[in-house]
Protein backbone atom coordinates (compact mmCIF):
# COMPACT_ATOMS: atom_id res chain seq x y z
CA UNK A 1 0.00 0.00 0.00
CA UNK A 2 0.95 3.41 -0.61
CA UNK A 3 -0.25 5.55 1.84
CA UNK A 4 -0.49 9.44 0.41
CA UNK A 5 -2.39 7.60 -3.04
CA UNK A 6 -4.98 6.68 -0.69
CA UNK A 7 -6.22 9.77 1.05
CA UNK A 8 -8.40 10.94 -2.01
CA UNK A 9 -9.65 7.46 -2.00
CA UNK A 10 -10.03 6.95 1.38
CA UNK A 11 -12.35 10.38 1.88
CA UNK A 12 -14.18 9.57 -1.62
CA UNK A 13 -14.95 6.45 -0.26
CA UNK A 14 -16.15 7.59 3.25
CA UNK A 15 -18.26 10.08 2.09
CA UNK A 16 -20.24 7.46 -0.56
CA UNK A 17 -20.31 4.77 2.87
CA UNK A 18 -22.34 8.22 4.59
CA UNK A 19 -24.57 9.42 1.41
CA UNK A 20 -25.49 5.61 0.34
CA UNK A 21 -26.07 3.65 3.18
CA UNK A 22 -29.59 3.86 4.50
CA UNK A 23 -30.36 2.88 8.15
CA UNK A 24 -30.81 -0.60 7.55
CA UNK A 25 -27.86 -1.34 6.34
CA UNK A 26 -25.54 0.79 8.46
CA UNK A 27 -27.24 -1.23 11.23
CA UNK A 28 -26.50 -4.58 9.58
CA UNK A 29 -22.49 -3.16 9.23
CA UNK A 30 -22.26 -2.30 13.09
CA UNK A 31 -23.51 -5.28 13.97
CA UNK A 32 -21.47 -7.61 11.94
CA UNK A 33 -18.22 -5.47 12.87
CA UNK A 34 -17.46 -4.33 16.01
CA UNK A 35 -16.74 -0.45 17.22
CA UNK A 36 -13.95 -0.01 19.58
CA UNK A 37 -13.34 2.83 22.10
CA UNK A 38 -9.62 3.96 23.86
CA UNK A 39 -9.63 5.56 26.63
CA UNK A 40 -6.46 6.57 27.68
CA UNK A 41 -4.78 8.80 30.67
CA UNK A 42 -1.94 10.45 31.24
CA UNK A 43 0.21 10.11 34.06
CA UNK A 44 -2.16 7.44 35.80
CA UNK A 45 -0.53 4.57 37.70
CA UNK A 46 -0.80 1.18 38.13
CA UNK A 47 -1.77 1.38 41.68
CA UNK A 48 -4.56 4.22 41.15
CA UNK A 49 -7.14 2.31 40.56
CA UNK A 50 -9.48 0.35 43.67
CA UNK A 51 -9.95 -2.49 41.27
CA UNK A 52 -6.02 -2.27 41.15
CA UNK A 53 -5.41 -2.20 44.76
CA UNK A 54 -5.81 1.66 45.91
CA UNK A 55 -7.46 1.95 49.45
CA UNK A 56 -8.80 5.42 49.00
CA UNK A 57 -9.72 6.66 45.49
CA UNK A 58 -13.29 5.20 44.55
CA UNK A 59 -13.65 3.63 40.84
CA UNK A 60 -16.80 2.18 41.17
CA UNK A 61 -17.34 2.37 37.26
CA UNK A 62 -14.07 1.08 36.32
CA UNK A 63 -14.07 -1.72 39.28
CA UNK A 64 -17.38 -2.69 38.10
CA UNK A 65 -15.74 -2.54 33.90
CA UNK A 66 -13.35 -4.52 35.51
CA UNK A 67 -15.82 -7.18 36.83
CA UNK A 68 -17.69 -7.33 33.94
CA UNK A 69 -14.68 -7.89 31.34
CA UNK A 70 -10.66 -8.50 31.87
CA UNK A 71 -8.33 -7.06 34.07
CA UNK A 72 -4.96 -7.22 32.58
CA UNK A 73 -2.09 -7.57 35.68
CA UNK A 74 1.16 -7.17 32.99
CA UNK A 75 -0.18 -4.42 30.29
CA UNK A 76 2.66 -2.57 28.92
CA UNK A 77 2.66 0.90 27.10
CA UNK A 78 5.34 1.66 23.90
CA UNK A 79 7.21 4.17 26.24
CA UNK A 80 7.40 5.68 29.63
CA UNK A 81 6.79 9.23 28.34
CA UNK A 82 3.48 10.86 26.67
CA UNK A 83 4.79 11.45 23.18
CA UNK A 84 6.36 8.39 22.48
CA UNK A 85 3.74 6.16 24.47
CA UNK A 86 0.99 7.42 22.31
CA UNK A 87 2.50 7.08 18.67
CA UNK A 88 3.35 3.56 19.93
CA UNK A 89 -0.75 2.80 20.46
CA UNK A 90 -1.59 4.47 17.33
CA UNK A 91 0.70 2.71 15.03
CA UNK A 92 1.36 -0.50 16.32
CA UNK A 93 4.94 0.26 16.16
CA UNK A 94 7.78 1.07 18.53
CA UNK A 95 8.36 4.73 18.72
CA UNK A 96 12.08 4.55 17.35
CA UNK A 97 10.00 2.98 14.51
CA UNK A 98 8.27 5.74 13.85
CA UNK A 99 10.36 8.68 14.68
CA UNK A 100 8.49 9.98 17.89
CA UNK A 101 11.36 9.77 20.49
CA UNK A 102 14.27 12.15 21.11
CA UNK A 103 16.69 13.13 23.91
CA UNK A 104 13.94 16.11 24.20
CA UNK A 105 11.76 12.84 25.21
CA UNK A 106 8.40 14.62 24.08
CA UNK A 107 6.77 17.33 21.89
CA UNK A 108 6.73 21.00 22.96
CA UNK A 109 5.10 23.74 21.55
CA UNK A 110 8.13 25.03 19.69
CA UNK A 111 8.43 21.49 18.27
CA UNK A 112 8.81 21.26 14.28
CA UNK A 113 8.30 17.47 14.12
CA UNK A 114 5.55 15.31 14.61
CA UNK A 115 4.01 11.81 13.56
CA UNK A 116 4.76 11.23 9.27
CA UNK A 117 2.69 10.90 6.66
CA UNK A 118 4.51 7.51 5.75
CA UNK A 119 3.23 6.11 9.66
CA UNK A 120 -0.11 4.05 9.41
CA UNK A 121 -2.42 4.68 12.65
CA UNK A 122 -5.46 2.39 13.76
CA UNK A 123 -7.90 5.48 12.57
CA UNK A 124 -6.42 4.84 8.88
CA UNK A 125 -6.56 1.22 9.37
CA UNK A 126 -10.40 1.40 10.14
CA UNK A 127 -11.17 3.98 8.15
CA UNK A 128 -10.18 2.13 4.96
CA UNK A 129 -12.49 -0.58 6.32
CA UNK A 130 -15.48 1.84 6.20
CA UNK A 131 -15.70 2.89 9.98
CA UNK A 132 -15.77 5.87 11.06
CA UNK A 133 -12.73 7.94 13.33
CA UNK A 134 -13.43 10.09 15.91
CA UNK A 135 -10.50 11.92 18.50
CA UNK A 136 -11.57 13.66 21.76
CA UNK A 137 -8.64 14.85 23.86
CA UNK A 138 -5.29 15.31 24.29
CA UNK A 139 -3.14 14.33 21.08
CA UNK A 140 0.55 15.08 21.52
CA UNK A 141 1.69 13.85 18.18
CA UNK A 142 2.59 17.19 16.66
CA UNK A 143 0.34 20.39 16.82
CA UNK A 144 1.47 22.04 13.19
CA UNK A 145 -1.18 21.82 10.82
CA UNK A 146 0.14 18.85 8.90
CA UNK A 147 0.14 16.47 11.72
CA UNK A 148 -3.05 16.91 13.43
CA UNK A 149 -5.42 13.52 14.21
CA UNK A 150 -7.48 14.76 11.57
CA UNK A 151 -4.22 14.28 9.07
CA UNK A 152 -3.92 10.81 10.12
CA UNK A 153 -7.34 9.17 9.66
CA UNK A 154 -9.65 10.91 11.87
CA UNK A 155 -13.01 12.37 10.90
CA UNK A 156 -12.79 14.40 13.72
CA UNK A 157 -11.33 16.40 16.69
CA UNK A 158 -12.14 18.06 20.08
CA UNK A 159 -8.99 18.25 22.19
CA UNK A 160 -5.63 19.73 23.16
CA UNK A 161 -2.82 19.68 21.16
CA UNK A 162 0.11 18.87 23.28
CA UNK A 163 0.37 18.25 27.59
CA UNK A 164 -1.72 20.43 29.91
CA UNK A 165 0.82 22.09 31.69
CA UNK A 166 2.60 23.15 28.57
CA UNK A 167 2.82 27.26 27.34
CA UNK A 168 3.02 28.51 31.06
CA UNK A 169 2.88 31.91 31.50
CA UNK A 170 4.81 34.14 32.97
CA UNK A 171 4.33 34.46 36.30
CA UNK A 172 4.84 31.94 38.95
CA UNK A 173 8.15 30.14 39.71
CA UNK A 174 8.77 26.62 39.30
CA UNK A 175 6.13 24.11 41.23
CA UNK A 176 4.36 26.88 42.79
CA UNK A 177 2.21 26.90 39.50
CA UNK A 178 1.04 23.86 40.44
CA UNK A 179 0.09 23.66 44.19
CA UNK A 180 -2.53 25.93 43.39
CA UNK A 181 -3.40 25.79 39.81
CA UNK A 182 -5.24 28.14 37.72
CA UNK A 183 -6.11 27.65 33.95
CA UNK A 184 -4.95 30.56 33.19
CA UNK A 185 -1.41 30.13 34.17
CA UNK A 186 -1.51 28.02 31.04
CA UNK A 187 -1.98 29.19 27.70
CA UNK A 188 -3.37 25.76 25.71
CA UNK A 189 -5.42 26.49 23.10
CA UNK A 190 -8.31 24.12 22.67
CA UNK A 191 -9.05 22.69 19.02
CA UNK A 192 -12.13 21.06 17.26
CA UNK A 193 -13.10 20.44 13.53
CA UNK A 194 -12.95 17.74 10.87
CA UNK A 195 -9.80 17.57 7.91
CA UNK A 196 -8.52 20.64 6.76
CA UNK A 197 -11.21 22.78 9.19
CA UNK A 198 -9.99 22.60 12.94
CA UNK A 199 -9.89 25.32 14.79
CA UNK A 200 -8.68 27.15 17.68
CA UNK A 201 -12.30 27.47 19.98
CA UNK A 202 -10.90 28.54 23.33
CA UNK A 203 -7.82 29.66 24.82
CA UNK A 204 -6.46 29.24 27.36
CA UNK A 205 -8.19 26.20 27.49
CA UNK A 206 -10.75 26.03 31.16
CA UNK A 207 -9.34 22.77 32.38
CA UNK A 208 -11.62 23.01 35.27
CA UNK A 209 -14.04 21.61 32.50
CA UNK A 210 -12.08 19.44 30.25
CA UNK A 211 -13.12 16.43 31.77
CA UNK A 212 -16.98 16.94 31.70
CA UNK A 213 -16.52 18.17 28.28
CA UNK A 214 -14.01 15.71 26.66
CA UNK A 215 -16.87 13.00 28.52
CA UNK A 216 -20.15 15.02 26.62
CA UNK A 217 -18.23 14.88 23.33
CA UNK A 218 -17.40 11.43 23.46
CA UNK A 219 -21.11 10.55 24.53
CA UNK A 220 -22.30 12.88 21.34
CA UNK A 221 -19.45 10.87 19.35
CA UNK A 222 -21.83 7.78 19.96
CA UNK A 223 -24.78 8.96 19.65
CA UNK A 224 -23.93 10.29 16.32
CA UNK A 225 -22.39 7.22 14.87
CA UNK A 226 -24.23 4.59 16.61
CA UNK A 227 -25.53 3.35 13.12
CA UNK A 228 -22.34 2.52 11.66
CA UNK A 229 -18.95 0.92 12.79
CA UNK A 230 -17.12 3.26 14.88
CA UNK A 231 -13.41 3.95 16.58
CA UNK A 232 -13.42 6.48 19.56
CA UNK A 233 -10.00 7.53 20.71
CA UNK A 234 -10.80 9.25 24.01
CA UNK A 235 -7.25 10.73 25.43
CA UNK A 236 -7.74 12.40 28.99
CA UNK A 237 -5.55 15.60 29.55
CA UNK A 238 -5.31 14.37 33.20
CA UNK A 239 -4.06 13.09 35.61
CA UNK A 240 -1.22 15.39 34.69
CA UNK A 241 -0.60 18.28 36.80
CA UNK A 242 -1.53 20.91 36.84
CA UNK A 243 -4.82 18.66 38.17
CA UNK A 244 -7.97 20.24 37.29
CA UNK A 245 -11.48 18.80 38.27
CA UNK A 246 -15.28 20.42 37.56
CA UNK A 247 -16.48 21.56 40.90
CA UNK A 248 -19.26 18.80 41.26
CA UNK A 249 -15.85 16.45 41.85
CA UNK A 250 -14.22 18.85 44.86
CA UNK A 251 -13.23 17.59 48.04
CA UNK A 252 -15.14 14.40 46.24
CA UNK A 253 -12.37 11.98 47.01
CA UNK A 254 -10.89 10.56 50.55
CA UNK A 255 -7.33 10.92 48.73
CA UNK A 256 -7.72 14.56 48.03
CA UNK A 257 -6.95 16.63 44.96
CA UNK A 258 -5.35 13.77 42.84
CA UNK A 259 -8.13 11.58 43.93
CA UNK A 260 -10.81 14.12 42.86
CA UNK A 261 -9.18 13.81 39.14
CA UNK A 262 -9.28 10.08 39.36
CA UNK A 263 -12.97 9.70 40.65
CA UNK A 264 -13.96 12.44 37.93
CA UNK A 265 -12.04 10.23 35.23
CA UNK A 266 -14.45 6.51 36.67
CA UNK A 267 -17.28 8.90 36.70
CA UNK A 268 -16.19 9.65 32.57
CA UNK A 269 -16.04 5.96 31.88
CA UNK A 270 -19.40 5.57 33.70
CA UNK A 271 -20.98 7.84 31.30
CA UNK A 272 -19.58 6.37 28.23
CA UNK A 273 -20.31 2.57 29.04
CA UNK A 274 -23.87 3.50 29.86
CA UNK A 275 -24.24 5.47 26.68
CA UNK A 276 -23.06 2.40 25.19
CA UNK A 277 -25.84 0.30 26.76
CA UNK A 278 -28.17 3.04 25.89
CA UNK A 279 -27.59 2.56 22.44
CA UNK A 280 -27.67 -1.49 22.82
CA UNK A 281 -23.75 -1.28 21.72
CA UNK A 282 -22.52 -2.77 25.04
CA UNK A 283 -22.02 -6.16 23.57
CA UNK A 284 -20.93 -4.96 20.28
CA UNK A 285 -17.71 -2.32 21.35
CA UNK A 286 -14.89 -3.49 22.92
CA UNK A 287 -13.68 -1.08 25.38
CA UNK A 288 -10.20 -0.54 26.13
CA UNK A 289 -8.88 1.31 29.83
CA UNK A 290 -5.59 2.04 30.52
CA UNK A 291 -2.47 4.88 30.96
CA UNK A 292 0.09 5.79 28.41
CA UNK A 293 2.76 5.63 31.20
CA UNK A 294 3.28 5.47 35.10
CA UNK A 295 2.87 8.03 37.71
CA UNK A 296 4.67 11.61 37.72
CA UNK A 297 6.15 10.62 41.21
CA UNK A 298 8.13 13.83 41.99
CA UNK A 299 5.07 15.72 42.65
CA UNK A 300 4.27 13.42 45.38
CA UNK A 301 0.48 13.70 46.55
CA UNK A 302 -0.34 15.21 42.85
CA UNK A 303 1.51 12.45 41.25
CA UNK A 304 0.01 9.24 41.68
CA UNK A 305 1.01 6.08 42.59
CA UNK A 306 2.35 2.96 41.21
CA UNK A 307 0.83 0.35 43.69
CA UNK A 308 3.86 -2.29 44.45
CA UNK A 309 5.66 -1.52 40.82
CA UNK A 310 9.15 0.13 40.77
CA UNK A 311 9.88 4.05 40.21
CA UNK A 312 7.07 5.44 37.62
CA UNK A 313 6.94 7.54 34.95
CA UNK A 314 10.33 8.42 32.66
CA UNK A 315 11.73 5.47 33.68
CA UNK A 316 12.53 1.99 32.21
CA UNK A 317 11.52 0.39 35.56
CA UNK A 318 7.81 -1.47 35.72
CA UNK A 319 6.32 1.49 37.26
CA UNK A 320 6.97 3.70 34.08
CA UNK A 321 5.85 1.41 31.65
CA UNK A 322 3.38 -0.70 32.97
CA UNK A 323 -0.39 0.18 33.31
CA UNK A 324 -4.01 -0.57 33.96
CA UNK A 325 -5.43 -2.09 31.30
CA UNK A 326 -9.36 -2.85 31.54
CA UNK A 327 -10.83 -4.86 28.71
CA UNK A 328 -14.73 -5.12 27.91
CA UNK A 329 -16.76 -6.12 25.76
CA UNK A 330 -20.42 -8.11 27.61
CA UNK A 331 -20.67 -11.70 26.10
CA UNK A 332 -17.50 -11.47 23.79
CA UNK A 333 -14.71 -10.27 26.58
CA UNK A 334 -14.70 -13.10 29.81
CA UNK A 335 -16.15 -11.65 32.60
CA UNK A 336 -14.62 -10.90 35.80
CA UNK A 337 -11.22 -12.47 34.44
CA UNK A 338 -7.96 -11.70 36.32
CA UNK A 339 -5.13 -12.48 33.04
CA UNK A 340 -1.72 -11.98 33.36
CA UNK A 341 -0.82 -12.62 30.10
CA UNK A 342 1.64 -10.07 28.43
CA UNK A 343 0.14 -7.34 26.61
CA UNK A 344 0.96 -4.19 24.91
CA UNK A 345 -0.91 -1.16 23.33
CA UNK A 346 1.03 -1.84 20.56
CA UNK A 347 -0.97 -4.59 19.84
CA UNK A 348 -3.99 -2.94 19.93
CA UNK A 349 -3.90 -2.16 16.13
CA UNK A 350 -3.09 -5.89 14.72
CA UNK A 351 -5.96 -7.31 16.98
CA UNK A 352 -8.60 -4.40 16.44
CA UNK A 353 -7.70 -4.90 12.63
CA UNK A 354 -8.36 -9.00 13.04
CA UNK A 355 -11.89 -8.29 15.17
CA UNK A 356 -12.85 -5.73 12.23
CA UNK A 357 -11.74 -8.06 9.11
CA UNK A 358 -9.29 -4.67 7.78
CA UNK A 359 -5.83 -5.13 6.32
CA UNK A 360 -3.31 -4.48 7.81
CA UNK A 361 -0.38 -2.05 5.55
CA UNK A 362 1.63 -4.55 3.81
CA UNK A 363 4.85 -2.58 3.25
CA UNK A 364 5.04 -1.52 7.68
CA UNK A 365 6.89 -3.39 9.87
CA UNK A 366 4.59 -3.88 13.47
CA UNK A 367 5.61 -4.31 16.69
CA UNK A 368 2.44 -5.57 18.12
CA UNK A 369 0.66 -9.07 18.37
CA UNK A 370 -3.17 -10.10 17.68
CA UNK A 371 -4.56 -10.32 20.92
CA UNK A 372 -7.93 -11.32 19.43
CA UNK A 373 -8.01 -14.72 20.83
CA UNK A 374 -6.25 -13.89 23.66
CA UNK A 375 -8.76 -10.88 25.11
CA UNK A 376 -11.94 -12.69 23.66
CA UNK A 377 -11.58 -17.09 24.74
CA UNK A 378 -8.76 -18.92 26.73
CA UNK A 379 -5.73 -18.57 24.14
CA UNK A 380 -2.35 -17.42 25.88
CA UNK A 381 -0.47 -14.25 24.81
CA UNK A 382 1.01 -14.49 21.83
CA UNK A 383 3.26 -11.99 23.62
CA UNK A 384 6.49 -13.36 25.37
CA UNK A 385 8.73 -10.24 25.54
CA UNK A 386 8.61 -6.37 25.31
CA UNK A 387 11.84 -3.99 24.71
CA UNK A 388 12.03 -1.17 26.94
CA UNK A 389 13.60 2.56 25.43
CA UNK A 390 14.22 5.54 26.37
CA UNK A 391 14.68 7.76 23.63
CA UNK A 392 16.62 5.55 21.34
CA UNK A 393 18.49 3.49 23.83
CA UNK A 394 17.28 0.05 24.48
CA UNK A 395 17.15 0.15 28.09
CA UNK A 396 16.01 -3.30 29.40
CA UNK A 397 14.23 -6.32 27.91
CA UNK A 398 11.66 -9.17 29.12
CA UNK A 399 11.54 -12.34 28.33
CA UNK A 400 8.77 -14.55 29.30
CA UNK A 401 8.63 -13.79 33.23
CA UNK A 402 12.63 -12.96 33.18
CA UNK A 403 13.63 -8.50 32.93
CA UNK A 404 17.32 -7.92 31.99
CA UNK A 405 18.42 -4.42 32.52
CA UNK A 406 21.18 -3.15 30.82
CA UNK A 407 20.80 0.42 31.65
CA UNK A 408 19.12 2.67 34.33
CA UNK A 409 18.20 5.41 34.67
CA UNK A 410 16.01 8.26 36.95
CA UNK A 411 13.92 10.91 36.21
CA UNK A 412 12.54 14.06 37.07
CA UNK A 413 15.03 14.54 40.14
CA UNK A 414 18.45 15.46 40.78
CA UNK A 415 20.31 12.74 39.34
CA UNK A 416 18.09 12.06 36.09
CA UNK A 417 21.31 12.85 34.11
CA UNK A 418 23.43 9.73 35.37
CA UNK A 419 23.37 6.56 33.14
CA UNK A 420 23.98 3.25 35.12
CA UNK A 421 25.46 0.86 33.23
CA UNK A 422 25.25 -3.26 34.13
CA UNK A 423 27.25 -5.40 33.18
CA UNK A 424 26.09 -8.31 33.27
CA UNK A 425 22.55 -6.61 33.63
CA UNK A 426 20.36 -6.86 36.46
CA UNK A 427 18.17 -9.71 36.00
CA UNK A 428 14.79 -10.09 37.97
CA UNK A 429 12.20 -12.45 38.31
CA UNK A 430 9.10 -10.68 37.94
CA UNK A 431 6.23 -13.02 38.67
CA UNK A 432 8.13 -13.45 42.05
CA UNK A 433 9.77 -9.80 42.65
CA UNK A 434 7.10 -7.63 41.18
CA UNK A 435 9.06 -4.70 42.67
CA UNK A 436 12.60 -5.40 41.08
CA UNK A 437 14.46 -6.16 44.60
CA UNK A 438 16.43 -8.80 44.43
CA UNK A 439 18.78 -9.02 41.51
CA UNK A 440 19.47 -13.20 40.42
CA UNK A 441 21.61 -12.56 37.79
CA UNK A 442 24.80 -14.44 39.11
CA UNK A 443 22.04 -17.48 39.58
CA UNK A 444 20.35 -17.27 36.23
CA UNK A 445 23.38 -16.97 33.64
CA UNK A 446 21.24 -19.43 31.38
CA UNK A 447 18.30 -16.63 31.28
CA UNK A 448 20.60 -13.94 30.40
CA UNK A 449 21.79 -15.62 27.84
CA UNK A 450 18.59 -16.32 26.10
CA UNK A 451 17.48 -12.96 27.10
CA UNK A 452 20.76 -11.65 24.75
CA UNK A 453 19.90 -14.04 22.21
CA UNK A 454 16.07 -12.01 22.31
CA UNK A 455 17.73 -8.66 22.09
CA UNK A 456 20.27 -9.26 19.33
CA UNK A 457 16.91 -10.84 17.36
CA UNK A 458 15.23 -7.12 18.02
CA UNK A 459 18.05 -5.27 17.05
CA UNK A 460 18.38 -7.30 13.82
CA UNK A 461 15.05 -6.61 12.48
CA UNK A 462 15.29 -2.71 13.88
CA UNK A 463 15.32 0.03 11.49
CA UNK A 464 15.50 3.55 13.82
CA UNK A 465 13.71 6.25 11.90
CA UNK A 466 15.18 10.04 12.44
CA UNK A 467 13.64 11.61 15.84
CA UNK A 468 10.61 13.97 15.34
CA UNK A 469 11.12 14.88 19.15
CA UNK A 470 14.33 16.44 18.06
CA UNK A 471 13.84 17.92 14.80
CA UNK A 472 15.31 21.69 14.28
CA UNK A 473 13.28 24.66 12.28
Amino acid sequence: MIKPMLRAFLFLFSLSVMLSSSLSSSALLAADRPNFVVIFCDDLGWGDLACYGHPTIATPHLDRMASEGTRMTQFYVAANVCTPSRAGLLTGRYPVRNGMYGKRRVLFPDSVGGLQDSEWTIAEVLRESGYRTGMVGKWHLGHLPQYLPTEHGFDSYYGIPYSNDMDKVPGKKGRAVFADPDYRDFNVPLLAGTAGNVQQIERPTNQNTITRRYTEKAVEYIQQNQNEPFFLYLAHSLPHVPLFRDEAFENHSLAGLYGDVIEEIDWSVGQILEQLRKSKLDSNTLVIFTSDNGPWLTFGDQGGSAGPLRNGKGTTFEGGHRVPGLIWMPGTVPAGRVHHGLASTLDLLPTFASMAGASLPEDVTLDGYDLRETLTGDAPSPRDRFFYYRDDRLMAARLGRYKAHFKTQDSYTKDSRIVNDHDPPLLYDLLIDIGEKRNIADARPEVLSKLAEAVQSHRDGMVVAPSQCDRKP
